[in-house]
């Protein structure tokens, strides 16, 4: 074997050798990542295990370990000659090791920073309902998360988010967005503000394009009723497979109508975000669709 100059390449012996170790090991930590969410979706194990056991109890650790490994294995190809072999590819393990722990570790601030909240819409004075259709199709999939008009925050949130279990979800919602009227910093409130998109366009104009701004996210239709202005979807997660509901309401208000958006999880007591972000992203490109029809 050669070096990059052609010249023999000096073997490191052990120092190498427990390089190896370290790298694999911190490649078996990314795709061990992988693995959980695969296997969840796939249906080899549940998603407690998948993702309570083998991402956030087991995930970290392993990379730990890992992360730990590197260093002494960067530390070790230095002692003596010769260096090169053994240090490159304990510095290549502790860079991945590294990267990945890090990422970990400012998604779980990430998620800490956010309320235990599953189930986020525009008007909690009048919740929107799934229909029966969606119902029976929350039932078949074992769904969790009840539906309610007024949900309160499991008690059992109280372990990880202290005080906030028994909490209203209407209320801890508005806490958590952000109102540029409050003067807060974005950074203060980490859900954007979510309102009902009132619009000058005709019921029949809303709701169209609301159904259209469905069609191209390729979520399932569960059911698409214009004459109540009701459109009930499903959207599912691409690495574990989680399934989100998605109710959008349009109604007339004085010379256009008013659409209501409710995004609920069926799983899980935080959903990180993700429905706020549906919810606000869905309602744009709603009213951008809006804006080029009356273009």
């Amino acid at each position: 074997m050669t070096d990059a100059s052609g010249a023999p390449a000096q073997s490191a012996g052990w120092r190498g050798k427990f390089a190896g170790v370290a790298l694999a090991l911190s490649v078996f930590s990314i795709l061990w990542f992988a693995l959980a969410a695969v296997g969840t979706k796939l249906g080899f194990w549940t998603w407690q295990f998948g993702l309570g056991q083998m991402t956030i109890g087991w995930g970290p650790m392993l990379l730990m370990v890992a992360a730990g490994l590197s260093v002494i294995a960067v530390i070790v190809s230095l002692l003596k000659a010769p260096r090169k072999q053994a240090f490159m590819i304990a510095f290549a393990a502790l860079l991945i090791s590294g990267l990945a722990f890090g990422r970990v570790a400012a998604f779980g601030a990430g998620a800490a920073r956010l309320p235990p909240l599953h189930d986020i819409q525009t008007d909690w004075s009048n919740p929107i309902q799934p229909s029966d259709a969606l119902f029976t199709e929350r039932e078949a999939t074992g769904a969790l998360n009840p539906v309610a008009d007024a949900p309160v925050i499991d008690p059992a949130a109280d372990g990880r988010w202290r005080g906030m279990g028994g909490r209203l979800v209407s209320e801890v919602q508005e806490e958590a967005e952000f109102d540029p009227a409050t003067h807060k910093s974005p950074k203060q409130t980490p859900y954007p503000l979510i309102a009902p998109l009132v619009t000058a366009a005709a019921p029949d104009i809303a709701y169209a394009a609301a159904l259209a701004a469905v069609e191209a996210r390729a979520w399932i239709v569960v059911l698409a009723e214009p004459e109540s202005g009701l459109i009930d979807a499903t959207e599912e997660s691409f690495w574990f497979g989680f399934k989100d509901d998605i109710m959008i309401r349009v109604r007339s208000a004085g010379e256009g109508s008013r659409i209501d958006i409710r995004s609920t999880s069926r799983v899980g007591l935080s959903d990180l975000g993700a429905n706020a972000k549906r919810i606000r992203d869905l309602l744009d490109e709603i009213e951008t669709r809006l804006g080029k029809a009356a273009a």
